[in-house]
Parts: structure tokens; C-alpha cells; sequence
């Protein structure tokens, strides 16, 4: 099968041909039909600090995607091939005291497929059945591609009660925009994005009805002014891992 691997300890990622997965009894294969770029990914073309010291040279990458189950293990129950499906990409232990207490999040033995583990930038991907999340007709694949994004955007948002708030949110990325877009839905009041690329926060505004600001033209206490805001945000989420913008988050 065709895949793209970290191949090389240096910048880029490499078109291959690799033998398809082998599944185990409690495992599906699937089909990868749309795969979506992270930003985990970029840092792994990038070969930065982080790549190195966690991705092992030869790994497939990817870690965003939606297919089709085309084999199932034989313990496999509750799936049925031909079934389209997306995938939790944290691959855990089942023996740790955390996930015997259902924190899956946090079992020590987690890895990620596409970092630790092959991943979906390939025609074929191995999957646990536990992992798989099957995907309604309603749901196309290039949706079902980004539900690894919008689960964080919607985990976030939904952290908070919005109804009637003012939420800043910092960073116009992915993640930023669907989380500005979910708190809009459930009935927040303002929904302020900030960024310093006017052409995602120009796609937000596309998205949702929320106020882009461009913070290197204006400032948010004057947008905060515009929109009657007499006692700052009440809820802030910042998506961009700037400290610059962390620090204009606590400010207003």
C-alpha cells in the first residue's frame, strides 16, 4: 500500500510502499478515504526538538481521518464491514488503574497512532476496535476526517456554561473556529476571535457570527467599547499557545 512516512531524521515526510497492516482478533481494518493535517503533523515534517526525541524514524504519520471497516478481527462484535468510521487516535492499556476506572485519558500506556504507533496517511490503517467511532450517513468523510479538532473545540467549549456570555477566544486556528462556532450555537452573547492572519480570521466570520479581531490593528479594549462590554469576557479559551495572547486574555 501507499504510504507517507517519516523516512528521514530531517525535514519532509516520504511517499513509500509499505505491506498492509496485519489486524489482531480484536482489531478492524480500515480503508482510509480523507485524512486531515494536525498540527501534530507539522511539527513532525518540521522535524523540530519535540519530533525528534518522540517519533521514531520510519513511522507512518497521521492521526485525522475517516474511512471504511473492509476487516474485523474475529472477537470484533457490535461493527460489520462496509461500515464508515472515523477513530479515537490514543491507542491505551486496559490493565492500568485508570482505565479500569474509565480515565482513559490518562493511562501511562497511551500512545498515538501517527506518532508512536503507524497512523493514516496510508491506504490501509489498523485500528482497536474500541477506538472506532462509526459515522452516520449525515456525516460525510471529510467531516468525519476533523472530529478529532472539534472534539477538542466542543470538549472546551462545553467546559463552560455560555449561555448569554461574553467569550474571547484566542487564536483563529482549526480548533479556535469550532470552538467559536460551538459557543455561538449554545447561546453565548459576544464571541470575540483574535488572530494575526486576516485571512482565517476572515474564514471565521464565514463560520460564525462572532467578532474577528485582528490584534496587531486593533486593540480589545476598544472592541470591548464597540460592543458595550463594561465588565470584560467572561469565559476565554486560548487555541493559539502564544503567550503574548495568554497575556491579553488575563488583561481583558
Amino acid at each position: 500500500m501507499k504510504v507517507l512516512a517519516k523516512s528521514r531524521a530531517e525535514v519532509g515526510l516520504w511517499a513509500e510502499e509499505r505491506p498492509v497492516p496485519e489486524i489482531g482478533p480484536e482489531d478492524v481494518l480500515i480503508k482510509v478515504a480523507k485524512t486531515g493535517i494536525c498540527g501534530t503533523d507539522i511539527h513532525i515534517w518540521n522535524w523540530d526538538d519535540w519530533a525528534a526525541r518522540t517519533v521514531p524514524v520510519g513511522l507512518v504519520t497521521g492521526h485525522e481521518f475517516a474511512g471504511e471497516i473492509v476487516a474485523m478481527g474475529a472477537q470484533v462484535q457490535g461493527l460489520s464491514i462496509g461500515q464508515r468510521c472515523s477513530g479515537e487516535g490514543h491507542l491505551i492499556g486496559k490493565l492500568s488503574r485508570q482505565s479500569r476506572a474509565g480515565k482513559f485519558h490518562l493511562d501511562p500506556a497511551t500512545r498515538g497512532i501517527g506518532v508512536n504507533e503507524p497512523g493514516a496517511f496510508a491506504e490501509y490503517l489498523r485500528l482497536p476496535a474500541f477506538n472506532v467511532v462509526p459515522l452516520p450517513d449525515v456525516i460525510d468523510d471529510e467531516i468525519g476526517a476533523i472530529l478529532d479538532p472539534l472534539g477538542n473545540a466542543v470538549h472546551t467549549a462545553l467546559s463552560f456554561d455560555l449561555i448569554g456570555e461574553d467569550v474571547l477566544i484566542t487564536g483563529a486556528g482549526p480548533i479556535g473556529i469550532m470552538a467559536a462556532a460551538v459557543a455561538r450555537h449554545v447561546g453565548a452573547r459576544h464571541v470575540v476571535i483574535t488572530d494575526v492572519n486576516p485571512v482565517r480570521l476572515a474564514l471565521a466570520a464565514q463560520v460564525a457570527d462572532v467578532t474577528p479581531v485582528n490584534v496587531t490593528v486593533e486593540d480589545l479594549r476598544s472592541v470591548m467599547g464597540r460592543l458595550k462590554m463594561s465588565e470584560g469576557f467572561d469565559v476565554g479559551m486560548e487555541m493559539s499557545g502564544n503567550q503574548q495572547a495568554l497575556d491579553q486574555m488575563i488583561e481583558a
